[in-house]
Formats: C-alpha cells, sequence, structure tokens
C-alpha cells in the first residue's frame, strides 16, 4: 500500500537525518502525522491518540495503539512497531522513555515536535515529565515541514492528479447552481466528484456558503436553498494520496449585482499580481505586498485579509494548511518545487458580498505555474 518507492522514502530518511545532524541532534520524536507518512508512508487518524514515530536508532520505530499495529504494517516501511496498551492508567510517555532506553537514546538530544495536532497538550505535559532525565528535548517542529516544502516529481505527480480532481469538483458544482438550488446537491456533486475520481477526504470540511455566509471563509454546518439573486462562495480540495490542490471561487447566482463584477476584476488582477510575484528568490511576504497593494488601490483593503496563501502538499485533518503562511513580512525563501494556494479573499460585510478566487500553484525555475484548467472569469449559475 506504500504510494512511493522505498528509494524516494530513503531519500527523504537521509534528508532528515542530515538536517538532524546540522541541528547537532541524536535523533527526533515525531509527532506529525504528515512528518510519519513523509518519512515512512505510515497513513493513519490513529494520531488523536499519543503515538510517536523515533528516528535517530539504526531503524525507526514507532510506538503507537494495538487498533494500529496492521495499520501502519500496511501502509508503512517502519520496521519496529511497538505498542502501549489500552488500559486504566495507561502510561503511553512512560512506555516511550522505556523505549528510548531500549534503542539506545537515553541521554541523548532529541528533538521533538510540539506544534501539532499529533501531541496534545497534556499529552506534551505527560511527555516532558516521562522523558525528564532520560533525554535532552530540544523543539524542532520546523525540521520536517521545512524539507517538505520543497516537493519531489513524485510528489509533484500527487498534487497534478490533486489539481485535476479540483477542476472536476468545480465543474460538478457549477452543474448544480442556480436559483432555488439546494447547498447540499451542490456540496454532493462537488465532493462526489473527488471521491468519484479515485481521491481522498480532505484534511478539513470544503468550504460553502451562500448569502450572508457567503462571507465565511470557514465551513459551518446547516444547508439553505438559493435564493432567485444570490452569490455562493465554495473553496475545496482535489486531494490525492494526502497531496491537496485547493481552489476557491464566489459564484454569482441569476443577475449580477454589478457590484460583484467590480470585485472581481479587482480580485484577479491581485491573484495575478501575487502569481507573478510566486518566483524563485522571492519571499512569502512579497507575494503578501503584491496582493495588498491591488487590492488597497482598488479600494478594498477593508475587505482583505491579513494572509493571501499557504504551501500546501500531504495534510491530515484538522486542516490542510501548511506553516508557510504567505502575510506581511514572511521572510521564507521561494524555490522551485514549491507548492501554494492563493487566495484573494474579499468580504465586503457593509455590501454583504464576497468575492474570492483561488488556485494551486507550482513553483517553477520560470516562476508560477497555475495547476487548473478552469480561468479566471466569472461564472454566474
Amino acid at each position: 500500500m506504500l504510494h512511493f518507492t522505498t528509494d524516494e522514502f530513503a531519500a527523504r530518511m537521509a534528508r532528515a537525518r542530515a538536517a538532524m545532524a546540522e541541528r547537532g541532534l541524536d535523533g527526533m520524536l515525531l509527532f506529525a502525522p504528515e512528518s510519519q507518512y513523509w518519512l515512512t508512508g505510515y497513513d493513519t487518524f490513529g494520531y488523536c491518540f499519543f503515538q510517536c514515530l523515533v528516528i535517530g536508532g539504526a531503524e525507526p520505530a514507532l510506538l503507537t495503539r494495538s487498533a494500529d499495529l496492521r495499520q501502519a504494517q500496511l501502509t508503512s516501511t517502519i520496521p519496529d512497531i511497538r505498542i502501549w496498551v489500552d488500559r486504566a492508567g495507561a502510561t503511553p510517555a512512560d512506555d516511550l522513555a522505556r523505549m528510548l532506553r531500549d534503542l539506545g537514546l537515553a541521554g541523548k538530544r532529541l528533538g521533538v515536535e510540539t506544534d501539532t495536532h499529533g501531541l496534545t497538550a497534556a499529552n506534551g505535559r505527560k511527555l516532558a515529565a516521562a522523558l525528564d532525565g532520560v533525554a535532552a528535548l530540544v523543539e524542532a517542529s520546523d525540521l520536517v515541514p521545512t524539507l517538505r516544502l520543497v516537493k519531489s516529481e513524485a510528489e509533484i505527480a500527487c498534487i497534478r492528479q490533486a489539481a485535476a480532481l479540483s477542476d472536476a469538483a468545480f465543474d460538478a458544482a457549477l452543474g448544480e447552481i442556480r436559483p432555488g438550488a439546494d447547498e447540499s446537491a451542490i456540496l454532493a456533486a462537488l465532493q462526489g466528484a473527488v471521491f468519484a475520481g479515485g481521491g481522498d477526504y480532505p484534511a478539513n470540511p470544503a468550504i460553502i456558503g451562500s448569502g450572508a455566509q457567503a462571507l465565511l471563509c470557514r465551513y459551518a454546518s446547516g444547508r439553505r436553498t438559493l435564493s432567485t439573486q444570490d452569490q455562493i462562495t465554495l473553496e475545496w480540495a482535489g486531494v490525492w494520496r494526502h497531496y491537496h490542490a485547493p481552489m476557491m471561487a464566489t459564484v454569482p447566482v441569476g443577475p449580477v449585482d454589478p457590484r460583484h463584477w467590480t470585485m472581481h476584476a479587482a480580485a484577479t488582477a491581485a491573484l495575478l499580481a501575487a502569481e507573478n510575484a510566486l518566483r524563485p528568490g522571492n519571499t512569502l511576504g512579497a507575494v503578501f505586498d503584491a496582493h495588498a497593494q491591488v487590492l488597497d488601490a482598488a479600494g478594498f483593503g477593508h475587505a482583505r485579509l491579513n494572509a493571501c496563501g499557504y504551501a500546501v502538499g500531504a495534510r491530515f485533518a484538522p486542516s490542510w494548511m501548511e506553516p508557510a503562511m504567505i502575510h506581511a513580512g514572511n521572510p521564507t525563501v521561494i524555490a522551485a518545487g514549491m507548492t501554494f494556494f492563493l487566495h484573494m479573499i474579499l468580504m465586503d460585510s457593509d455590501a454583504g458580498l464576497a468575492m474570492c478566487p483561488g488556485r494551486t500553484s507550482l513553483v517553477t525555475p520560470a516562476g508560477a505555474e497555475p495547476l487548473s484548467r478552469h480561468t479566471l472569469d466569472l461564472r454566474p449559475g
């Protein structure tokens, strides 16, 4: 069930070990599911419980629950899988301490991922207590995410496939958007197209909102029926082998409010400016500035957000966003092989109108390559 070759996984592990050596780390305690998946293929939502992938010994070793034993055997390259036992008063952090001693990592300097949904605050406190005097823990949440920013050719192929699923999902949704349509049917068509194409669940719910809720950029429960004149905002992602290629759009419904055309012109100009700035050697802060300058000059400074995108790749619930955010002053230097979702979100609360074009791009040596086959034209429903 591996989605990449063993050579690919070996190359990733070698990069991780080299990065550890540069920081003077003897090992890493990996709690982020993305790190575990990227390095070994381990594919599970079992990170909602305590589990840790340890690298630093001769071979990677996983501490997890019995429910994930076969998951690890079938989906990963991990040779050493150990189980902590579910029981009253279970202390998996203590089991990890014993495991580290067994692996020869006691007394060593170990990096640890704490900035992840795979390690709750409660488990983090138990981890610190259990490893006090056992090993020196060093914050290293950024180590693997930094390595993951530049994608391999195999990863880029996954993101291209995800982008094709995003396009298919938009086609399906557009076929349902019209006055009197039920949001439930639109959402079913959108998400169904991804599943029908062999794709995965997204790491966070697709966003759908019409009327006043078109100004939301988070999923909210409850469906409504589109009015004769309306608007609907969608944010979704095609997902292939956990690799995401998000898209976003606001679709006017029925007669188009003239202000929607004005907002659309500004938002698409901002998107093109941001994509033009998304080139090797530039910074993510400069990409944000390019988008903000266009929207502010068009009089929409009050309606834009304080971020206009983020890196994308293989992610797990509860969010498909990578840590590399496109916001003011971000010094992260862009390189070929990175992938980003750029969204130009205009939410004008005074007018009650939204306009939110967005798409995923691959950074090439020549600049940004948008991965969607759709144009940026406004598509009234």
